[in-house]
Order: C-alpha cells, then structure tokens, then sequence
C-alpha cells in the first residue's frame, strides 16, 4: 500500500514537471514574444480573425516605455474656467486696494461707493455670461472630438475561398500597402517557420527570422532536447487571417498579421510514444505574428503574440 501511494505521488510530480514542456508546443511555445518596433508595448488592433485583445509581450528585448506621471509635489494645472474667475476676482480685489491707497476706503463711500457696487454688478453679469459662452463652447465641441472616426475599423469582406485565406483592411489608408503577394508570403513564413521548428533547423529559422527570434525558438528547442521531447507539427493550413496594423519607421516596414491556422501538432518522447497532441486530430490555433522588413527587402518573422482566450 504505501508503495503503491508513493508511485503514484512520483507520476503526479512528474506530471506537473513536465506540465510546461507538454504545454509549450509548436513554434513560438504558446507565449507572446519578440519585439514590434514603437508598438511593442501596445496590443495590435482586434480583427474578425483575432478578436480578442493580444497578450502583452512575456518575452522582449524592447524596453517598457515608462508611463508619464505627475510628481506628487507637483501643483495641479488649474482649468480654463477656474483660471479666468480667480483672475477676475483678482482684478476686483486689485482695485479695492487701489480705493484704499487713495483713502477712498476698499469699495469707496457715499455715492461713489454705491457707484463702484454698480460697476462691480456689471462686470460680474458680463463674466458670468461670457463664462457661460465659454461653456456652452466646449462642451459643444467634446462630443465631435470623442467620437471621430476609428482608422482600424473593420467591415470589409473576406477574400475567396480560392484567393489567398487574408482579408485587408479597411476604414483608413495603411501607412504601408500590404498586397495579396505580402499575404501569400506571410502565409508561406507561417508553414516555413513551423517546418524549421519541426526539424530542429537553426539555419532555416535564421532565414526567416529576426535575430531576437531566433534566439527564443533555439532555446525553446533546446529545452525540448533536454527533456528528451520532440515537437512536430505537419499539414499546416491557413484557415482565415487579415492585417491587424501596418506601419513604418526608422526605415523599417512592419505588418501585424492575424492567422487562424489548423495543424496536426504532436509531442513524442525519446522512444517514440506520444506524450501529447494526438497523430489524427488537427489543432487549431489563434495567433498575430508581426513581420518586419528593410527598404526593398524581405519579410522576416520578428514577434508572435497569443490572443485573450
């Protein structure tokens, strides 16, 4: 009895230890990873095939760009309004001091203080309706400013079934054209890099890869040779995908993808038995790769990022 216990104790930590090799299959390891330029640090906009928020990036060589937050001892920034009414009392204030220099006391007196009090009820009506125009104005003019048009709205019909499986973009010009022989590309990178992993190719990764990634797939890789495991992933297919943000800077062009492919994804151990997936039964998969590319040259795979599920 307390043998049998114990063995099975030693399956259980052995299931929860190799739990997160089991877990990391295909390229990429199931985590968001690699860097998108300035965006890096900003999910990519939500698409028919994606529309779940991005994960943020779990591995990066792109530092966080640090947040601007007022200094606790700094003043706050008074409003318009407020500025223009203590300004205003000011200036009252201001010439009340001016009747007592001149011995007329604060409001002055006799007529002449009653005829001050009449001065000061007319500039108080006067600013009190030019702060109710000032008013009116800007909240006339919020509502315009907050509900402008979104440049990463969608709506446009997905491409044939016989075309490329990539849907554009529309509402809004991309910074960079992305064409159907981008897409085909993309779709090809997607089956290419898969292939590579599969094999344990450094070198055709390296073809297709930014170098940031190509560090992370070794290592992952390697992990998986130290655990006597071995990833495969065969009849990759395109199912749906459309461009989620494309833009350039710096003379690079970047392209976030999002691709909804299916695939027959197994994990053997050292001898050959399956330790996870299953030969017969494909696995399918939402993820927004990001290409990048210099003026006039080749894509290359530089982030993958896992979707909100």
């Amino acid at each position: 009895m307390y043998y049998t216990r114990s063995l099975c104790a030693a399956i259980v930590a052995l299931s929860i230890a190799l739990a997160p090799a089991i877990a990391d299959a295909r390229a990429g390891g199931r985590t968001s990873m690699g860097s998108r330029g300035s965006m890096t640090n900003s999910a990519p906009p939500t698409t028919r095939t994606a529309p779940e928020t991005a994960q943020p990036m779990q591995r990066t060589i792109t530092p966080s760009a640090p947040t601007s937050r007022p200094a606790a001892n700094m003043p706050a920034v008074p409003s318009r309004s407020s500025s223009f009414m203590s300004g205003l009392a000011g200036g009252l204030i201001g010439v009340g001091l001016g009747g007592l220099l001149f011995g007329h006391g604060f409001f002055g007196s006799g007529l002449g203080g009653i005829g001050f009090l009449g001065l000061l009820l007319q500039i108080g009506l006067v600013a009190l309706a030019v702060w109710f125009v000032v008013r009116l104005f800007r909240s006339r003019q919020v509502p315009a400013l907050a509900g402008g048009p979104n440049i990463f709205a969608r709506g446009k019909p997905d491409r044939p079934a016989s075309a490329v499986p990539f849907s554009g973009r529309s509402g809004g010009s991309p910074s960079v054209s992305i064409g159907p022989s981008d897409y085909g590309y993309f779709e090809r990178l997607l089956k290419t890099v898969q292939s590579a992993w599969s094999a344990h190719d450094p070198n055709a990764l390296r073809a297709v890869t930014t170098p940031e990634m190509l560090s992370y797939f070794s290592e992952q890789l390697s992990e998986q040779v130290s655990r006597g495991h071995r990833n495969r992933i065969s009849d990759v297919r395109l199912e749906s995908g459309d461009l989620a943000q494309s833009w350039s800077e710096h003379g690079k062009d970047y392209a976030t993808v999002a691709m909804r492919f299916s695939m027959i994804d197994v994990t053997y151990d050292q001898s050959g038995r399956v330790v996870d997936g299953h030969p017969s039964e494909r696995d399918v998969a939402t993820e927004l790769w990001t290409f990048v590319r210099a003026s006039g040259g080749q894509w290359l795979l530089s982030a993958i990022q896992q979707t909100r599920t």
